[in-house]
């Protein structure tokens, strides 16, 4: 089992910035792709950001290019979304999630390929 847990959500202006964070415990040796996704109500649950862990590639949907960045602490067990210039459009749930499957070294942005979930915390941009 591994188990995830967010935190750093929260409410800002337009063009705010956020750092979410990701704290990975339990058996989590297999694990090779961190992945953020966000659901908006009404709307599905969408791939935002991934960090393949054996070799640090990462992938983003386009909608957050240049605004969004995923790292990872491995001394803290710990990954990263810093959100910046953040837009309305971005507000949603976000979580964290782990897998165990990557495509020609690159993590996918499906949730499907994704075992393991957290609670998720709550981003609100407001214009």
């Amino acid at each position: 089992q591994v188990q995830l847990v967010e935190s750093g959500g929260g409410s800002v202006q337009d063009g705010g910035s956020l750092r979410l964070s990701c704290a990975v415990s339990g058996y989590a040796y297999n694990v090779v792709c961190m992945g953020w996704f966000r659901q908006a109500p009404g709307k599905e649950r969408e791939g935002v950001a991934a960090f393949y862990s054996n070799g640090g590639t990462t992938d983003y949907a386009d909608s957050v290019k240049g605004r969004f960045t995923i790292s990872r602490d491995n001394a803290k067990n710990t990954v990263y979304l810093q959100m910046n210039s953040l837009r309305p459009e971005d507000t949603a749930m976000y979580y964290c999630a782990a897998g165990f499957v990557s495509y020609n070294l690159r993590c996918p942005l499906r949730d499907e390929d994704y075992e393991y979930w957290g609670q998720g915390t709550q981003v609100t941009a407001s214009s």
